[in-house]
Order: C-alpha cells, then structure tokens, then sequence
C-alpha cells in the first residue's frame, strides 16, 4: 500500500508494458491543427537590471500577477523566472493574440512593482539563485551538480520560447510524424543559431552566441539529449526514456530519494527502492530535456528568450510555418538534410552541428545558408497560415536585420562602461 502511495497507482508490471506504454503516449498522430507556446522570462529591475531583485519584492509582485485573470497557466522556474504557457489554439494568430493580451496584462502588473520582463535566454549579469524551494527541485538540484555547474544556470539562470506543435500524421509525406522528427532535430540547430541572444553570464561574455544552449548540452551526460539518430521516433524514444537514469523517486513524506546512476529500466526490474509506477513513468519524463520532447506532440525547447515586448512571435511563426505548411515544410526538409553530415552520428544537442549553432550563430555558412532558405519560406507561408500582416513584417524586418546579413539579437548584446569589452569565456562555459 506505502508504494502505491508513493508512486500514484499499480505498479508497472514490466519492461515490455512500459515500452508499449511509451510507444502510445508520447506521440499523438494526426493533421497538424493546434499550435502552443511556453514563454519564459527572467523579471529584473529595469533601472537595475544588473543586480538581483529581492525575493520579497519578487513575492509581493507575483502575487499580483497570480490574481490576472490569463488565459496562459502561469508557473514559477527555480531562480524566479516567469512562464506563460498557452492553451493549444486551432491557429497560429489565435495562439499569439492569446498569449500577446496576457502577456500586456502581466507587464501592467509587473510594471506597479517597478519590475519588467527582460527577453534574455541567460541572465548576463547575476549567478545562479535558487528561490522555489519543492522537493522536485531539491532532487534536481542535487542530481545536476553530480555533473557540475550548468545545472544549477539552467534551472535558476535561463529562459526560452518553446513551440509546441502535433506530431503529425502517421504516413510518410512533408507533414508526416517522421519527416517532422528528423527535420527539427536538424531545423533546430538552425533556429538556436538565427535566435541565439545569450551571449553572457555572470557579468562577463562567455564567447558563445547561446550560452543557454551550450548550458543544455553541459547538463548530465544523457538527460539532456536526443535520442540517438535514425531509429523510428516511437522505439528511439521509449529506450531513451527507460535507459535515461531517474533523478528522483518520489516519498509522500520527507526529502525525495536521488538515487545514483538509477534508470528507468533497472528501476522496473528491481522494484527498489520501490516498483515503479505509470505515474512515476510520467513523472520521469519530465525530467527529460532533450531539445525536441514528445509529449503526444512535439515540444521544441532550443530558442533563446528574445527581445522587446513582441520580439518572441517571430521564432514562433517561422517555427509554425516551417513545420505545419506542406509547402515551408518540404523546402525545410530539404534545406536542412544535408545538415546531418554535419551533425555526424552523435546525438543534438551534443554534436558538431548544434555546438556550432551555439557558438557561431549565422556566421557559420552552412547555418547561414539554411535559414535564408527557411525563413524565406515561412515568410511566403505566413499568409497561408493567416498570419497578421504585423506578424509577417515583424519576421520580414528579423530576416532584414539579423538573418540576410549572418546576425542574431546576441550579436546587439553589449555590457556598459569597462565591461563592454570583449572578454575571454570564463571556464564554466568554455566549450
């Protein structure tokens, strides 16, 4: 009885049902209809962006914004950080007007408090403070220091634009499951290199593009990647899942077990310190970061935080476009295939072509190349999608000022006064 307690339910009986379990959970097939968004922001002083904020000061406006009445869910990340996280919409511009009147509400609260939403994908000035204190972060915590630094700057430190899209259809074609699984592990280099704005940590420059997303591929030695490439998504996944190790077993009472080195797979058939349940399965996957996530749909988790009040509609039309108009769809796949030579056979984030994306921005060629192909197809897309002649200029000005010329919103980053200066990576970020 403690167990099922414990756990949330029977046990599972085996590893074959967890498989099975996996295969018909993580993706949903069907036409591409429905379109999400996750906005994560860090929350500074503006006349003291540079200095952290109190945690009462935090709590007092929090507060306030609890009592909005949002259509997003609204959450709270480790280091303070706020997240809006939209209902899936039948549309792209029913997702962003959404998510834009929720996000005007949350500013004018903030904005009482003296406080504001900063677009940073990593706080350049302030290390790593943890404030939510929770037994699942306290297990992570613990967990990702077994490995060292980025864990603690990932959880407290950073901030993203996640794109949530259907897994597509189950046959072959441009919009099938397969096709688009392939395509964003590839794609998704792209967009950390056209999107990368976290050139800095700790009050210096850390000599990459996205320090975010070099911290990803820093995290643990397995939690935090793909996959590996060219197994069917549905098998690929649910091994990754099972032999990924767990980095917490959940107790109603008292600290939560982090047990060492511990998988998925080995905690099913041992039973200890406990059996395993579908919730605990369920549990365990969120725990997963890999860039590309399937939760019934696909969750894509490489764009930085970007900058001004509406800077983040740009990587989600063009993500959109890219993945759910047949026709951007197509020119992306075969844009971004060749790619995959590049990548070699390790699995994203941890490869050559997402390390490059990281560090190099558009100024690596092939980048380069690849997102003028894409963006100039999610531009011709956009009024397929319906798209708001706002939105097509916001992603045509972005094309304008960062893509054409092999630039992205890090390449704008500068520190005041003597710190403006280019400095050399500090070792916790040096690739």
């Amino acid at each position: 009885m403690a167990a099922r307690d414990a756990g949330g339910g029977e046990p599972l009986p085996s590893v074959d049902a967890a498989e099975e379990l996996l295969r018909c959970i993580c993706f949903k097939t069907g036409p591409p209809r429905t379109v999400g968004i996750e906005l994560e922001w860090l929350v500074p002083d503006p006349q003291q962006p540079d200095r952290p904020v109190a945690p009462s000061r935090l709590e007092h406006a929090y507060a306030a914004v609890r009592e909005l009445p949002l259509r997003s869910a609204l959450t709270f990340e480790p280091g303070g950080q706020l997240e809006l996280s939209s209902q899936p919409a039948p549309s792209l511009m029913e997702c962003v007007d959404s998510v834009a009147a929720d996000l005007d509400a949350v500013r004018t609260a903030l904005r009482a408090h003296g406080l504001t939403l900063s677009g940073h994908g990593h706080d350049p000035w302030n290390p790593p403070r943890r404030l939510l204190r929770a037994p699942r972060y306290d297990a992570m915590e613990k967990h990702l220091d077994r490995t060292g630094p980025a864990g603690r700057s990932m959880m407290c430190s950073s901030a993203s634009v996640q794109v949530c899209l259907d897994a597509g259809f189950e046959e072959p074609g441009p919009l099938g499951l397969g096709r688009r699984w392939q395509s964003a592990h590839l794609l998704g280099a792209v967009l950390v290199a056209a999107f990368a704005n976290s050139p800095a940590g700790k009050g210096r420059l850390t000599g990459l593009r996205s320090t975010r997303q070099a911290l990803w591929a820093d995290l643990d030695p397995r939690r935090a990647l793909a996959p590996e490439p060219g197994a069917p998504p549905r098998r690929a996944w649910a091994a990754h899942v099972l032999d990924t190790p767990v980095m917490c077993v959940r107790t109603p009472e008292g600290p939560w077990v982090a047990p060492d080195e511990l998988t998925f797979r080995q905690w099913i058939r041992t039973g200890k310190p406990r059996p395993p349940t579908r919730e605990d399965l369920e549990y365990h996957m969120t725990t997963l970061f890999p860039p590309v996530r399937p939760r019934g749909h696909l969750e894509l988790r490489m764009i930085d935080a970007q900058p001004g009040e509406n800077g983040w509609q740009v990587p989600v039309a063009v993500t959109t476009a890219l993945f759910d108009d047949p026709e951007a769809a197509e020119t992306a796949y075969r844009t971004v295939k060749p790619l995959a030579e590049i990548a070699g056979p390790l699995p994203a984030p941890r490869n050559p072509l997402w390390a490059a994306a990281a560090r190099d921005g558009l100024t690596d060629p092939e980048l380069h190349t690849a997102a003028v192909s894409c963006f100039t197809a999610a531009l011709e897309a956009l009024p397929r999608l319906g798209a708001s002649p706002a939105v097509h200029d916001a992603v045509a000005a972005y094309f304008d000022r960062y893509v054409l010329p092999g630039r992205c919103p890090a390449d704008d980053f500068a520190f005041h006064g003597a710190e403006q200066q280019e400095m050399p990576p500090s070792k916790e970020f040096r690739s």
